[in-house]
């Protein structure tokens, strides 16, 4: 294989005058790895983006926006805003599906120097309040369902409401009003180590934490996706004597999930803009119209979570779709199987398999791995991005030898601020610079990491990060219950699926449908447990006290499988 290469293409790559020179600098406190040649901001690299003017840059269903009716349209809103007393360091919420608006108001709040709060989608009236009151936003940019569920909230602060594709009423102000705005993009300086969006993610405490992602730390993961691409390339140029085309295709980019994820918007979007690309959104996923979509507008690159991809290559339209314009075809938000990176190298004939290892937390991806490195190592993440520092840790803190498990820390100029209002989370995630990915890993010679086991009580599904401690907080509510643990059990097309063990209060009865219901009331369908399990006798403990989570998920996994 063609590590040798690869180490040498990194060191040509990252070393210096080279194009993704790394440097070290002081940030917010610490001394952290950067690209000494990244644009200081999001918003330069919004504006750079004008020169592809007549190129089509947004397609939804029958919709289509050039890149130059793009920036109109973000100058509109970036000068709305501006107008309305938006400033530096305020907040911009987004809330609605993967249309095109949502991408217009992304990069006008990051224009303006305004934080983009990107909003859950699938978050219920009390899980959109909760949002709401800790983001406290400007403004709220909303789709019909997500402004029903904002009438719907209580103790929800005070903030000027826009709809989209939706008529305004009741106070609301109409998206068109906001895209007629006349006016230049305002000139603000940004600083770079300001924050550039807010998203949501599930930990261990229970509510959603919103993480602090800087514009530093966006613009280095662009970097870093760019490397990733140009290393590989390099690397097998150099050990096949194939050099990629001189004049490769403009990237055309399949979104497939949520664009207030990271997968999708700091990954897909950035990426695709930058190069100058077409974003193709779905309205929601779909494997025979994700197919339809890239015969129809030529997709070079769809990613998601894996099962999208498993569920492409086994669609029935599958075989009769032209899908010669694809190159890549990647899964990320949870680890590839290695039997998918064979059926994407196997049966997708122009495409490589690839997948990116990250966290909301490090603005994106910490590694990244493709074409013949994955068919190689297909149970490994990839090398790690050269912005960042890496090991893995004892229960201690203590540095392991290389090779050996422990947790994976991560140090670096795309690692986040912290969380909002969550001082307290913001140290325990992060010591000395170091975020704690709470993920076991182990990392061999040429640098790749292979994620071993999770060490934190989140359950991974279909991309989507389940908190196990909130969905026993909703448990605990129902007086039947006496104890409850919650943990995730392997599922061939999700990854997880959520699994709930319960014991109740004696003389207490309750059906699985009435549990199920229950946490479907208060939180997203996404969080509502599909197992629920009761027992007689009392939980697995250890000797603290602790649910044996671990334990009780191992022994459903054995007793599915035996069934």
């Amino acid at each position: 294989m063609h590590y040798a290469e690869l180490r040498r293409a990194r060191e040509e790559l990252t070393g210096p005058g080279g194009q993704f020179e790394i440097v070290e600098q002081e940030i917010l406190g610490h001394r952290l790895r950067t690209y000494k040649n990244a644009p200081p901001s999001v918003r330069e690299v919004w504006l750079a983006s004008a020169v592809f003017a007549e190129r089509t840059y947004l397609v939804y269903e029958d919709e289509r926006l050039t890149y130059a009716q793009s920036h109109a349209q973000v100058t509109a809103v970036a000068a709305w805003l501006h107008d309305q007393g938006v400033r530096p360091g305020d907040r911009v919420a987004i809330a609605m599906r993967n249309y095109p608006e949502w991408m217009l108001i992304y990069w006008a709040s990051a224009c303006i120097g305004a934080a983009a709060v990107g909003m859950n989608a699938w978050w219920t009236s009390e899980e959109m309040a909760y949002g709401l009151r800790d983001a406290a936003p400007t403004v709220l940019f909303a789709d019909a369902e997500r402004i029903e569920r904002w009438r719907a909230a209580s103790d929800v602060p005070p903030m000027t409401v826009v709809a989209v594709r939706t008529p305004a009423s009741d106070g609301t102000v109409p998206w068109e009003t906001v895209i007629a705005h006349p006016g230049a993009m305002p000139e603000v300086a940004v600083d770079p180590d300001s924050d550039a969006c807010i998203f949501y993610t599930s930990g261990t405490t229970g509510f959603p934490k919103g993480a602090q992602l800087t514009h530093r730390g966006c613009v280095a993961n662009l970097m870093n996706m760019l490397y990733a691409g140009a290393s590989s390339a390099l690397a097998v140029e150099r050990a096949t004597g194939v050099a990629p085309p001189a004049d490769p295709p403009i990237p055309v980019t399949l979104i497939t999930t949520p664009l207030f994820h990271v997968t999708a918007n700091n990954c897909g979007a950035y990426a695709c803009t930058a190069l100058g690309g077409a974003m193709v959104l779905m309205y929601k996923w779909d494997a025979g119209e994700a197919l339809r979509l890239i015969e129809r507008e030529g997709v070079t690159n769809m990613s998601g979570v894996p099962t999208m991809a498993r569920e492409v290559i086994n669609h029935p339209s599958f075989a009769t779709t032209d899908t010669s314009s694809l190159t890549g075809l990647a899964g990320g938000g949870a680890q590839v199987p290695p039997d998918l990176v064979q059926k994407i190298e196997d049966g997708v004939t122009t495409a490589r398999p690839g997948t990116g290892y990250g966290m909301t937390e490090t603005c994106g991806i910490i590694t990244s791995i493709s074409g013949d490195f994955f068919v190689d190592k297909p149970d490994s993440a990839g090398p790690y991005m050269p912005n960042f520092e890496v090991k893995c840790v004892d229960d201690d803190g203590n540095t392991l030898p290389q090779g050996e498990a422990g947790e994976l820390w991560v140090k670096g100029s795309s690692v986040i601020r912290g969380y909002i209002n969550r001082p307290e989370a913001t140290a325990a995630s992060i010591t000395d610079g170091w975020l704690h990915t709470g993920d076991v890993a182990r990392i061999d010679e040429e640098g790749f990491i292979f994620i071993v086991d999770r060490k934190k009580d989140i359950i991974i599904r279909g991309g989507e990060n389940v908190s196990c401690t909130e969905v026993e907080a909703l448990l605990y509510r129902m007086p039947e219950i006496a104890e409850c643990c919650v943990f995730g059990v392997p599922d061939q097309r999700l990854g997880e699926e959520i699994a709930a063990a319960i014991v109740l209060k004696t003389g207490a009865s309750l059906s699985e449908d009435a549990v199920r219901d229950h946490v479907a009331a208060h939180v997203a369908k996404h969080k509502v447990p599909r197992y629920v399990r009761f027992f007689a006798e009392p939980l697995p403990r250890n000797a603290s006290g602790k649910f044996l989570r671990r334990d009780l998920r191992d022994a459903y996994a054995a007793e599915t499988t035996e069934a």
